[in-house]
């Protein structure tokens, strides 16, 4: 069925596109942790989408970014970052983000945070992203393969 199809090139898709591709490959490594995911058509208090969890009781209000940022107009929000990097992709609530950062980086003292409101970065130190493996979700880009009757994640394949 897929022979008329060809697999999408990330970097041909628009932005729009891309955040509509990213948002479908979060989806699937949330939904390993039980989370329901919708996408919202616009930046609804601060989220992109919301995640609801099967527990009945927990909804993530997530902003989904292309690398690790921080914004001032998230603070206090239980707004929740979600990110790739080398791979994998990280969700964490934006304050304790902000709280790490501050703890392995000097970010908080560039002139984008305190001028700009914001930063973000394509690198992330060891230090700060060892911090972070708690908050690591699963591959970005890994192919759901069936196997007897069992979905597995083929992240190196």
């Amino acid at each position: 069925m897929m022979g008329n199809f060809e697999r999408v090139r990330y970097e041909t898709l628009n932005a729009k596109q891309k955040e509509l591709f990213n948002f479908q490959k979060i989806a699937a490594s949330l939904a390993d942790y039980g989370f329901n995911c919708i996408k919202l058509a616009d930046d609804w208090q601060g989220a992109d989408f919301l995640a609801y969890h099967f527990n009945g009781v927990t909804t993530l209000r997530v902003q989904l970014k292309s690398r690790i940022a921080i914004q001032k107009k998230y603070e206090g929000k239980d707004i929740w970052i979600a990110f790739p990097h080398k791979g994998f992709w990280y969700l964490i609530e934006h304050d304790q983000l902000v709280a790490r950062i501050g703890e392995h980086t000097d970010w908080l003292e560039s002139p984008s945070w305190k001028h700009n409101n914001g930063y973000s970065s394509i690198s992330i130190n060891a230090a700060l992203l060892n911090s972070l493996a708690d908050n690591k979700v699963g591959p970005v880009y890994g192919e759901v393969l069936e196997t007897d009757n069992q979905y597995v994640l083929a992240a190196t394949r």
